[in-house]
């Protein structure tokens, strides 16, 4: 029988609480994305500052993407856990304050060498990246957790569009930045650089901690959601306290006449009586997590070098430091605009009405027929003045990634799994799909770049596409034929061990 405090949970009315939950949640998200898209613009800057050929090198960039990520998956997998032995909110604070400490560390450095400063910046966004990878498992699972069965999904996909928000920021802070340091500096122009531009990818950097250091106490302050304390810690009356102080329900509504919840199945997470109940959709979380990573992180990581024909187009020779960065800034800014944020907002309305696995099938689907559309006839899109088709279609990536499997993949673990579990299977799959993204976003820069000049070659590109097409058609494969519908269902739903 449910209990009345997980049942008053399920049947909740939308209220404040749920939307400051969303908007504490989102914050890790949205510092995830800032420190992520501010990196291409600000290696304008770093290049025409500590490099001669005004162009950082490939391996350089590879190092940068790859040691964030590597610092991702560790904090999924660490931070998962600790979500599950030790509860929620206890390491949920820790994860954000790792985040704003290395996000302003990233911008920190006493030396101004090359080595040094690329050595700082390297160390600190590892960290951030550690912080990020707590972040996402512990924010799926707390929103999933304090939310009601009918606008679950709607929850915690607006938590996840927190991070074209922070896409946009990101954009929008070195936008400004930028043109107040060149119109500020008197030296500026495409043949010098002046040292301030070194103060300029710092201060962008910096200001990327404010936004997570805010919501820093109340994080601190959320209660431990009501399903943990309840299902594994086994204190019902503290799950009904808790809830009575953010949800509009009395005690007499949610307080049980006698508070014990059933005993849990004694298995563990390594054992067979897991991989029997639970591999399947462990496995099916993880692949569509892989795939969709592969692809995403691809694009967005090195969509400044994906744009590099158009910015040459407006003569990067001729432009200064600041003019190329915020060339760079302002094209993910359409991007986010016109593309990103409305994926995730029309996630936000249709998740809890068509249900996860369709939108998941959508999105995949579209993805491979944009990336063939725009791979295989990659050179004629820039032979002449018909780039405004790749643009356009380029864009339609990143809305079918957002509105598909980029979201859902977000969703899903944190839907289908029991409590005990849910916060490590969701650290597992992300950190799974964050491996696909060290692979994925790597081997597309190598794949897609001349070595010796570092600008886009045709036939790579067409290579790099065409392969991220077929990744998204194995995606449409795993999902129709693996991935269960968690819409409608009640997170009890995944309590039942019932072996039938």
């Amino acid at each position: 029988m449910a209990l009345k405090v997980l049942s008053a949970l399920d049947t909740a009315k939308t209220q404040y609480y749920h939307f400051k939950a969303i908007v504490i949640a989102g914050m890790g998200l949205f510092t995830d994305a800032y420190d992520l898209f501010c990196i291409p613009p600000l290696m304008r800057i770093i290049g025409r500052v500590y490099y001669e050929d005004d162009n950082v090198p490939n391996s350089v960039v590879s190092v940068m993407i790859v040691i964030a990520l590597l610092g991702t998956v560790i904090g999924q997998l660490v931070f998962g856990r600790l979500g599950d032995l030790i509860g929620r909110r206890h390491v949920y604070g820790l994860a954000l304050m790792l985040m704003v400490l290395s996000s302003f560390g990233c911008g920190f450095s006493i030396c101004t060498t090359k080595k040094c400063v690329l050595g700082s910046l390297g160390f600190y966004r590892f960290l951030l990246g550690v912080g990020i990878g707590g972040d996402y498992p512990l924010s799926a699972t707390i929103m999933s957790e304090f939310a009601n069965r009918r606008t679950r999904g709607a929850f915690i996909a607006a938590v996840f569009s927190m991070q074209g928000f922070g896409i946009l920021a990101s954009s929008t802070v070195t936008m400004v930045v930028c043109k107040i340091f060149e119109r500020s500096s008197a030296t500026a122009s495409a043949d010098h650089t002046p040292p301030e531009a070194d103060i300029a990818w710092r201060l962008i950097l910096m200001l990327g901690c404010i936004p997570a250091a805010l919501t820093c106490y109340w994080r601190m302050m959320m209660p431990e959601t009501a399903r943990y304390t309840a299902l594994v810690e086994r204190n019902v009356v503290q799950a009904a306290k808790d809830m009575e102080k953010v949800l509009d329900v009395s005690m007499s509504q949610i307080a049980e006449e006698f508070p014990l919840p059933p005993n849990p199945p004694e298995y563990s997470l390594l054992s067979r009586q897991f991989f029997r109940r639970h591999g399947r959709d462990l496995l099916s979380c993880s692949a569509t997590w892989f795939l969709v990573d592969v692809v995403f992180y691809s694009s967005n990581l090195l969509q400044s070098l994906i744009y590099h024909s158009y910015i040459d187009r407006q003569g990067t020779k001729k432009m200064n430091a600041y003019d190329e960065a915020f060339q760079v800034a302002r094209l993910q800014a359409v991007v986010a605009i016109c593309s990103t944020i409305p994926g995730y907002l029309v996630t936000v309305y249709y998740i809890d009405r068509i249900g996860r696995v369709r939108i998941q099938l959508l999105g995949f689907f579209f993805m491979s027929l944009v990336y063939f559309a725009i791979g295989i006839p990659y050179k004629f899109y820039w032979d002449g003045n018909t780039n405004f088709g790749f643009i356009f279609l380029y864009c339609l990536t990143f809305f079918f990634a957002n509105f598909g499997p980029n979201t859902t993949t977000f969703i899903v673990p944190a839907e289908l799994f029991p409590a005990r579990f849910r916060s490590t299977c969701h650290g597992i799959s992300g950190a799974v799909g964050k491996v696909g993204a060290i692979i994925g976003s790597v081997g597309f820069l190598w794949a897609s770049l001349d070595e010796e000049s570092g600008r886009p070659r045709p036939n790579g590109m067409t290579v790099a596409l065409m392969i991220l097409g077929g990744v998204c058609v194995v995606g449409v494969v795993v999902t129709y034929f693996f991935t269960f519908e968690t819409m409608g269902r009640s997170l009890e739903d995944n309590e039942n061990e019932d072996d039938d």
